[in-house]
């Protein structure tokens, strides 16, 4: 079978106005459209991509995000353009988003560009351009940037 990319990711969160607030904000930027809005869930869907949050169970309200732990570690949205990055660096910014780092290139993939943020949980989400093939070009022999993977990048 081959995959036609992820069809949505649904994260549960701690602080759901907090974290639906960030949201709204995030999807109205990147030109989503808002599916549902109830107390249960918040989910956009936009670019062949769908983000839905949840409120966390009553049992857990006590617990944060921790990068490390079983699950996610993090997504990434996939841009168009490079400058796509450098705006939304600038949108981050402009809305108080807790920036983890700037835009910046990386190893990951040759001319991986990208911002790394979090949400009000501090579920980490990233945004990164890649141009052509990335990491499928033919002649791509990349080491793996071990130092890097295991600080959380």
């Amino acid at each position: 079978m081959e995959m036609n990319g992820v069809a949505h990711i649904q994260l549960t969160v701690c602080d759901f106005a907090a974290c639906r607030a960030f949201y709204a904000e995030l999807f109205a930027w990147l030109d989503m459209q808002v599916i549902f809005d109830s107390p249960q869930i918040f989910y956009g869907v936009g670019s062949r991509t769908g983000i839905a949050i949840s409120p966390v169970d009553e049992q857990f309200r006590d617990q944060q995000f921790e990068q490390r732990r079983i699950g996610l570690h993090h997504f990434c949205l996939r841009a168009r353009r490079r400058e796509d990055i450098d705006e939304m660096h600038e949108f981050l910014k402009s809305i108080g988003a807790h920036i983890v780092h700037p835009p910046e290139e990386a190893s990951w993939a040759p001319g991986y560009y990208s911002v790394l943020f979090e949400d009000p949980d501090g579920i980490r989400l990233e945004a990164n351009y890649v141009p052509g093939k990335g990491n499928l070009a033919a002649d791509v022999v990349l080491p793996l940037d071990v130092e890097r993977a295991t600080r959380g990048a």
